[in-house]
């Protein structure tokens, strides 16, 4: 498919305005040396726009403007989360019309077809219905995302981080020249005269309120003085609580690393800000004495602690003294050397005991041994020998119990009692016939005479 040359184009016919007919079709096809002028593209914008559809919008009002017996009303829609925001015209009797008188900062959503201003440069909304937003169905929204940030984990305890004990430097977020900054600051140093407080005076209802208050929280959190921040309002409508519901000032607080309080309205009052708090009073009275000590009630426990640790060391101290009182009184500590004399004595009953029992062993024993002795020595050879007997023997050792066994002239060895003799032999005297029984320890011995 052939394509054309982009240095040719069509003949046109001169453009409405006064405009040259050789202007680019298309914003695409602009260039710095052949732009659109200013009034084609407002004429361009505002053909876009008049091609759009009528539509629903749901905004903020933050500028109402009816002047007795215009046709006309203004309005301004606010975006509920962000600045921005648009103008609205409307026939005055559509605003009269609608079923609640609508004030700056009502809820609204208006049925409107979108249209551009070409000289003005501006878009604006002609709208031909308006509806308040009611309060149930504002709380059915808010319910509604509550449910989603639950799910999300946005209120879990476990994000919570305890606040500390004693601050040095307490952030304050809170309306301008408010009762609840004077019943916070107040309270606090009240309690702890020292407390400093860095202040941020803010928006607290209407629709500066959610970019105020959360960039207020975004500054103190990156403030490295403060330990806690406390984020307080009086009480108020539902109405006017409803920016402490938004989503974009809860994420806020819930991306806060510092332990952010909560005193928004009253105890009934429960703002989605209490649920992602890692604290959450009812009042702002109450939020001044939960993030500091009351000095007071701090001394008074202090000295109500000091008094209990000296009625203890005292009732201590007495129960050790009667304790070693009363084992002073006992007779083992009372007379000390009781416990040796007993333990002494028991030692010498034993030692006498013993002695008396090696003793009287000694003794049998002496008894036993001369008995044996005296037996000994009455079987003794010894003893016989000394009874005059004699044992003769030849001279190669042997004993001699037969006459017989020598001869005439052979020598012979005669032991007596005390001493030996050498003897010989004269002559073989004739045997005598031996007696039936003879004396124990004498067979073959030579009587004496």
């Amino acid at each position: 498919m052939q394509q054309s040359s982009p240095d040719v184009r069509r003949p046109e016919a001169a453009r409405p305005g006064g405009l040259p007919a050789d202007l680019p079709a298309r914003a695409i096809e602009t260039t710095p040396e052949r732009p659109w002028p200013v009034r084609l593209l407002s004429a361009k914008i505002a053909d876009y726009v008049s091609k759009m559809s009528a539509l629903w919008v749901e905004g903020q009002v933050v500028q109402l403007n009816r002047r007795p017996g215009a046709g006309v009303a203004f309005l301004t829609l606010r975006d509920a989360d962000t600045d921005m925001s648009l103008p609205v015209s409307m026939p005055a009797q559509v605003l009269a019309a609608a079923e609640t008188p609508l004030a700056e900062g009502a809820h609204v959503v208006v049925h409107a077809r979108p249209t551009f201003w070409t000289k003005r440069g501006t878009l604006q909304l002609n709208a031909d219905a308006v509806r308040a937003v009611g309060v149930g169905e504002l709380l059915a929204r808010i319910e509604h995302l509550k449910r989603v940030l639950a799910a999300e984990g946005v209120f879990d305890a476990e994000r919570k981080v305890p606040l500390p004990f004693l601050p040095r430097v307490v952030g304050l977020v809170c309306g301008r020249e408010s009762k609840a900054e004077h019943d916070v600051v107040v309270n606090a140093r009240a309690r702890w005269p020292q407390v400093e407080f860095v202040i941020r005076e803010v928006a607290v209802q209407g629709v500066g309120a959610v970019p105020q208050v959360s960039r207020a929280i975004a500054d103190l959190d990156a403030d490295p003085r403060v330990d806690v921040i406390v984020v307080a309002r009086g009480g108020g409508s539902v109405e006017d609580l409803l920016p402490f519901s938004n989503e974009s000032l809860v994420r806020a607080a819930a991306a806060c690393r510092t332990p952010l309080v909560s005193a928004i309205g009253h105890e009934t009052d429960t703002p989605l800000l209490d649920l992602v708090a890692d604290y959450r009073a009812s009042t702002p009275t109450d939020a001044a004495k939960r993030i500091v000590p009351d000095v007071a009630e701090e001394r008074a426990r202090v000295t109500q602690a000091r008094d209990r640790i000296r009625s203890a060391v005292t009732h201590r101290v007495a129960r050790e003294a009667a304790g070693l009182e009363q084992l002073r009184s006992r007779p083992v500590l009372a007379r000390p050397a009781t416990m040796v004399e007993v333990r002494e004595a028991e030692v010498h009953r034993l030692r006498d005991h013993a002695r008396r029992s090696l003793d009287h062993a000694l003794s049998g024993a002496v008894t036993s041994t001369r008995a044996l002795a005296a037996q000994v020595r009455a079987l003794s050879p010894a003893a016989t020998l000394e009874r005059g007997y004699a044992v003769v023997q030849t001279s190669d050792g042997a004993v001699v119990r037969d006459a017989t066994s020598v001869a005439a002239k052979d020598t012979l060895r005669v032991r007596v009692a005390r001493g030996e003799l050498m003897a010989t032999v004269l002559a073989i005297a004739p045997g005598r016939p031996r007696p039936a029984t003879a004396p124990a320890g004498t067979d073959g011995d030579a009587s004496a005479p």
